[in-house]
């Protein structure tokens, strides 16, 4: 039975504490300076927290951003060695260290900028939802930390999931929808 995993992202929730971009880096061993998650805020900043508009009708939120999964993921089709590939059973894309040969297509195709490469094992990086926990029945780390459960993942074909549930009863939106991408996480407006 094959499944249709997505992240859902509520940035009415979202606090832009990076509890998420910790826990990610933790559990992944991701190297300094390298991410495979970033949160910006609502001009798109990663360092700066500004507000859009003007007093007193300000609006702030933050946006978490990582490797989309797309459904038609442009990394995929530029990848020379096939060292990246959607899965079959979960859609998911993953990455095989081994195939890569640090080319930067994969980085170059990405419309959300979220391959990273590691000049310290001269390959690509992204996030891979965790897939050595979901192996273990377990949730994403960003996930697991975020403290106002701002981050849901699961399969979207099951009607008894939460992120099956939110996306039923709450407006979202993907980035860069015209890219053609079809990006599978979810945001939920703010």
């Amino acid at each position: 039975m094959s499944k249709r995993y997505v992240f859902v992202i509520d940035l009415w929730r979202c606090i832009g504490c990076d509890t998420c971009v910790v826990g990610c880096k933790m559990e992944n061993h991701v190297p300094l300076g390298q991410f495979r998650l970033k949160v910006f805020d609502s001009q798109h900043n990663l360092q700066l927290e500004k507000p859009v508009g003007s007093y007193p009708n300000l609006d702030m939120y933050w946006l978490p951003t990582m490797c989309q999964h797309c459904a038609d993921a442009p990394c995929v089709q530029a990848c020379p060695t096939r060292a990246l590939w959607r899965r079959d059973e979960d859609g998911l894309v993953m990455l095989d260290k081994d195939k890569c040969i640090g080319c930067q297509r994969c980085g170059e195709e990405c419309p959300y900028d979220a391959l990273a490469f590691d000049a310290e094992t001269g390959t690509a990086d992204k996030c891979s939802a965790c897939e050595h926990r979901l192996a273990e029945q377990q949730a994403p780390m960003c996930q697991v930390v975020c403290p106002t459960r701002a981050i849901h993942f699961g399969d979207l074909d099951d009607p008894r999931s939460k992120v099956h549930e939110l996306l039923a009863t709450r407006e979202a939106r993907v980035l860069a929808e015209g890219s053609g991408a079809r990006p599978q996480i979810h945001y939920l407006s703010p």
